[in-house]
């Protein structure tokens, strides 16, 4: 589908731009010959950003894309016999076309999600079978942050589930897509809701904060997974010219862009929600209502189908559950107060039928 050079749309902060400094980073990273697959200056300085941030013990593996880090840090936390308890509404589960499973030959174990999140409740309904040979073995529990519906998991909530993983022998990964984006809603550090509450590795997200095309592995826990180095190779996700994965994700911590960037998609969708909230309680719009809290850059809707397709005559977005009339919003760090503007007066003909 052809699209304006300039055009914006809500389907996803996938469909943003790379950031300016980003750009530059990878500009300033092309000088001159360095060794190539990740022994360069880039990454050694990033190894040292990740150790900042996450802790002394962290290290730190640049990949492609997200779906390869899942694959790679779950591969890596067991042997091909275990399982991973998440959610079924999971990107681990619906999103990646059975990668998981086909590529590294472990087994989903789905819970229902409750709010987007993985309960006590569920982890624990899929934790049985320990030493059953007829049964996949429960040997990690994987989390998203935030999550698929744009909520957050507090750093109680994953203090609960890693203690719940840990003395089951259990370990946790953190599905970090939008990581920064958590950490912008939160208010605080990566460390404070993944080392310190007991995660052993996250996959970091860039791409969707600006980046161009670069996402990692964050092992926090070294003694958890085994064999990183030749996984990551194994599953060609390494990088022979890494310094320009490295410097993408650099440029983001670098300045604190990163969570400035996040801030402002977050932001944005506290102003979409809040314009929209404003329009129903002044009568302006019927027909409206939200599935889920906004506390981050996603706003999941209801409306009527129809309304929903002539609003997309103009403005991009995805159904989220067709037949209940449930679509995604999602706001990116490009998104500007115009852009919001724009939509909600578009989404209210829509939904007037003009």
């Amino acid at each position: 589908m052809s699209t304006p050079a300039n055009s914006r749309g809500f389907a996803s902060d996938n469909y943003a731009g790379v950031h300016p400094t980003v750009l530059k980073a990878m500009e300033a990273a092309n000088g001159g010959h360095q060794t190539s697959y990740g022994q360069d200056d880039t990454t050694a300085k990033l190894a040292e950003t990740i150790r900042v941030e996450f802790g002394e013990q962290a290290e730190v593996f640049p990949v492609f894309n997200g779906t390869g880090a899942n694959v790679i840090a779950l591969t890596a936390a067991m042997p091909r016999w275990g399982g991973v308890i998440a959610t079924d509404s999971a990107h681990i589960n619906t999103d990646e076309g059975g990668a998981p499973e086909r590529v590294s030959g472990l087994k989903l174990l789905t819970t229902p999600a409750v709010g987007g999140k993985l309960t006590p409740e569920g982890l624990l309904s899929q934790a049985g079978g320990r030493g059953d040979e007829h049964h996949a073995q429960p040997l990690a529990v994987s989390i998203t942050q935030s999550t698929e519906l744009g909520t957050l998991y507090t750093p109680d909530e994953i203090r609960t589930l890693a203690g719940l993983a840990h003395e089951r022998g259990m370990v946790v990964h953190v599905d970090g897509a939008r990581l920064w984006n958590a950490a912008a809603a939160l208010g605080m550090s990566f460390r404070e809701f993944t080392t310190d509450v007991g995660v052993d590795l996250v996959s970091l997200g860039a791409t969707k904060n600006g980046a161009m095309a670069a996402e990692a592995i964050v092992v926090i826990n070294p003694d958890a997974v085994d064999g990183m180095l030749y996984l990551r190779k194994l599953s060609m996700q390494l990088a022979s010219k890494m310094r320009f994965l490295s410097a993408q994700i650099q440029a983001l911590f670098d300045d604190q862009l990163g969570l400035q960037l996040a801030s402002h998609a977050n932001a944005m969708a506290r102003m979409l929600r809040s314009r929209l909230d404003a329009a129903i309680e002044s009568g302006d719009i019927t027909g409206l209502d939200f599935s889920h809290p906004t506390q981050a850059n996603a706003v999941f809707a209801v409306l009527d189908n129809a309304a929903a397709d002539r609003l997309r005559l103009t403005h991009q977005f995805y159904d989220w559950d067709r037949p209940a009339g449930e679509v995604r919003w999602m706001c990116a760090f490009d998104t500007t107060e115009d852009d919001i503007e724009a939509f909600v007066g578009d989404i209210i003909s829509a939904l007037n039928n003009q």
